[in-house]
Parts: C-alpha cells; sequence; structure tokens
C-alpha cells in the first residue's frame, strides 16, 4: 500500500498547529506541567465521552506525558490502582466511601483488577482528590 502525503500543505499546517498548542515531545518540567494542564482540560472538554473529538488529541498528548514520565520521573512501577489504594488510606475511605465511580462491588472490582477504570471516574477521581486525572492512567 503506497500512501501520498502531500509535504508542501502538511509541514506548514503542522509548523501553524504546534506554534499555536506546543503539543510535541515535552523538553522539561515547564512543558509537562503546560501538558499536564492541556491533558485535564481536554478531558473536562470530553466530560466522560469516549468518542468525543478531544478524546483522540488527549491520547496524543497523554502519550508525550508518559514519554516524558517515563524517562524524567522514574518511580517504581505504581499504577492508577496502586495510586487509588494509597490515596483511600490517606484518607480513611472505604470502598463504599467512593459512590462517584460505583458501587461497593465496581470499585471492589476496580480494586482487585478485574475492572478497569473509565474516562468518568479517572475525572472524577482526580477531582475528589484534588489530582491529576493522568494519576489514575
Amino acid at each position: 500500500m503506497t500512501i501520498s502525503i502531500d509535504m508542501k500543505h502538511l509541514l506548514p499546517a503542522w509548523e501553524q498547529f504546534r506554534n499555536q498548542t506546543d503539543i510535541a515531545p515535552i523538553r522539561d518540567e515547564t512543558h509537562y506541567d503546560r501538558m499536564t494542564a492541556l491533558l485535564e482540560a481536554l478531558l473536562e472538554e470530553a466530560s466522560g465521552d469516549e468518542n468525543h473529538p478531544a478524546m483522540s488529541l488527549a491520547d496524543i498528548v497523554g502519550d508525550l506525558i508518559e514519554d516524558y514520565e517515563t524517562q524524567h520521573h522514574r518511580l517504581a512501577d505504581i499504577t492508577g490502582i496502586d495510586a487509588l489504594k494509597f490515596l483511600m488510606q490517606q484518607h480513611g475511605l472505604k470502598q463504599d466511601d467512593l459512590t462517584e465511580i460505583g458501587s461497593q462491588g465496581v470499585v471492589s472490582e476496580i480494586l482487585s483488577g478485574k475492572r478497569e477504570l473509565n474516562i468518568r471516574q479517572i475525572r472524577a477521581l482526580g477531582e475528589r482528590f484534588a489530582v491529576s486525572p493522568a494519576t489514575f492512567v
């Protein structure tokens, strides 16, 4: 399969987009902070609708953040579920206290790894604990 790409039009459009959004591989902590703020804004715009146009851009920004964090914020292999368990412990919460993400049964399945958090739940947890939604991804 041969794909024809018109570089004469693509590159100027890319430059204009990149200059207006600063979406590019993350260079430093200041850029990282801007990209995490952009990710939060995109997730808020999508309001949990995984078919919202902002979600494809959120995926790209999330990948850039993940790449930067992998190189510069090395932590033990902590998952979003590990972060949730930690925050629950710090706040003295039980499974049935997290009604914003579902019933006690749903929370139990999430904590045991039988079910993944969805966008709506990630956003709700970010708001509840005043942390970046990326904490739970």
